[in-house]
């Protein structure tokens, strides 16, 4: 079974950062230190250029990689 781009993105961000959107998550960390805010920003940037540069195959092996460790 295939997983498309918008797919995997969005059970990424689900994986990540719970129910919370992205960048109010970031927000939200920034809001509680700003020191661990700027690594919550640069975590969404490197996160966001994942998404973009990676291929549907390779979003589609880290989501299982991720979500087997998760279930277990």
């Amino acid at each position: 079974m295939s997983i498309s781009k918008p797919e995997a993105k969005q059970l990424l961000e689900r994986l990540i950062f719970g129910d919370v959107p992205s960048p109010e998550w970031a927000q939200d960390v920034w809001e509680m230190s700003p020191t661990l805010g700027e690594s919550a920003a640069k975590l969404l940037e490197v996160y966001s250029a994942l998404i973009e540069y990676c291929s549907e195959e390779e979003l589609e092996n880290l989501l299982q990689t991720f979500y087997q460790d998760y279930v277990q």
